[in-house]
């Protein structure tokens, strides 16, 4: 598959709508910054810390044994300052990453990926040929709803596709709505999302075009691989 016309759509991005919250200064400031803190706040306090260090470090232990399953033409989505799509372009794949934040795809544009300034559920290039599917870092959690998230996938990916997420190492199932927090005082706007665990994920997943075929952990971190489910032949008439 040629990313040229993924390339052209990346140059014409810059007049696409985009979701507020992660284009806002708490996240653009942390990206450009390559450090925390920030957090995620529900609205009775809670904090979920983001690992911003990591994700502007390069592929730590866990992130390699995601890259090594990866094949074929691989879309990154929520790729944040990109170092999966950097080092999947560097091991020769094609890749290009999603991300609704300016910052995000700029630091990935800087570390040599492809990146495109735009929402999942907006039209991609390429729609239904990519081989390989990320959600890594809780982006399972984008628009605090799994199951349309998977759907879209199965939209935008192959038939024999993967799929690999990162899930929350903790039994959880929760949607709720959050801001930005950069523990000074600084807040982004109020936007839904959703934090699953493993079994979540397998429960959602049944109900979608997706079944796991793999899972495992690494330095703390819960991964499972799902593949498109076999369509069942339509009877004949």
């Amino acid at each position: 598959m040629r990313l040229r016309g993924a390339r052209e759509e990346v140059r014409a991005s810059g007049a696409l709508p985009r979701p507020t919250a992660w284009c806002e200064d708490p996240y653009a400031d942390a990206l450009d910054d390559g450090r925390g803190p920030l957090f995620l706040r529900r609205n009775d306090g809670w904090l979920l810390p983001l690992e911003v260090e990591r994700w502007c470090a390069a592929p730590d232990a866990a992130d390699l044994s995601v890259l090594a399953r990866c094949r074929g033409a691989v879309l990154d989505v929520g790729c944040g300052p990109g170092r999966l799509v950097a080092a999947l372009a560097a091991r020769g794949h094609r890749a290009l990453g999603v991300d609704v934040s300016p910052a995000a795809v700029a630091r990935t544009e800087r570390l040599g990926g492809l990146a495109l300034c735009r929402s999942v559920f907006e039209r991609l290039p390429a729609e239904g040929r990519w081989d390989t599917a990320l959600l890594m870092d809780g982006n399972i959690g984008i628009g605090a709803d799994p199951a349309a998230l998977l759907t879209r996938l199965a939209d935008v990916t192959g038939s024999a596709a993967r799929l690999i997420v990162e899930c929350e190492a903790v039994d959880v199932d929760e949607r709720c709505e959050v801001r930005l927090d950069n523990g000074r005082g600084g807040l982004g706007a109020p936007f839904a999302w959703a934090r699953l665990g493993r079994r979540a994920l397998h429960r959602h997943a049944r109900t979608t075009d997706w079944c796991p075929t793999d899972e495992w952990s690494t330095a703390g971190r819960v991964f499972v691989e799902l593949a498109r489910r076999p369509q069942t032949p339509s009877p004949r008439a």
